[in-house]
């Protein structure tokens, strides 16, 4: 545990020191606004959060890879992860330090949306569940995003194409979820549960389904030991 403090406080320092940090930040709240501003005028309803919220994960899809690109990439390419690797830290801390820091950092960029649920409650009499429901998928979900991009950066050395399969691969995913819908039983449970959409949406809707839940911590948990397997079989070659 202590391993992974000490490098988590090195990869978050990293992550505002980088410039694209900063424009990865300004693009996602000004995406955000813009679509809150235009929910909350053409709908006035005081659960628009709820559907920004559905918004956000989608936006969350498309900068996660940006956000985990570097994190073993980087450290390949420069040649600081073999001598990370001689020290006394496991591959399994390695990787759980790098995805804490993207998940935190990600949770970050996120705390300026809470002005949106206060402007609601100032406002209005919005469903605190429904946001509090709605904010907790956000998070399960984008935790599903940051891992399978994390697992893309540690097999090359590469930012850029670190970022465009780990994009492919969730647009893919994506795309399942959307194939679901014309495809007969028992494909269509099957593509429809593997695939973003249904996720999505019912995060979007404030719900938390403990399929969902199930989900996201079962894809979590299986990219984090693919991860692992992939630094662990750097000290055989």
């Amino acid at each position: 545990m202590r391993n992974i403090i000490v490098l988590g406080k090195r990869e978050l320092m990293s992550y505002f020191y980088s410039p694209l940090a900063y424009v990865i930040m300004t693009a996602f709240l000004l995406c955000t606004g813009f679509f809150f501003y235009n929910i909350l005028r053409e709908a006035k309803d005081a659960d628009t959060l709820r559907y920004i919220l559905g918004f956000v994960s989608f936006i969350s899809m498309i900068i996660s890879p940006m956000i985990t690109m570097r994190l073993l990439a980087e450290e390949k390419k420069a040649g600081t992860l073999e001598m990370l690797m001689t020290a006394p830290i496991t591959e399994t801390e390695v990787v759980l330090t790098k995805y804490l820091s993207a998940l935190v950092f990600f949770i970050t960029l996120t705390v300026p949306t809470f002005a949106y649920a206060a402007l609601l409650f100032k406002w209005g009499n919005p469903d605190g569940g429904a946001i509090i429901s709605g904010y907790v998928g956000l998070f399960c979900l984008t935790g599903v995003f940051l891992i399978i991009g994390l697992f893309v950066s540690s097999f090359t050395s590469n930012q850029v194409i670190a970022v465009i399969i780990a994009f492919v691969i969730l647009i893919i995913l994506w795309v399942f979820g959307w194939w679901a819908q014309f495809m007969p039983a028992p494909w269509k449970n099957i593509l429809g549960y593997i695939g973003f959409n249904e996720h999505l949406e019912s995060f979007g809707k404030g719900l938390l389904d403990s399929r969902d839940i199930v989900y996201c911590l079962s894809m979590i948990v299986f990219f984090i030991f693919m991860s692992v397997r992939v630094l662990e079989s750097r000290r055989w070659k």
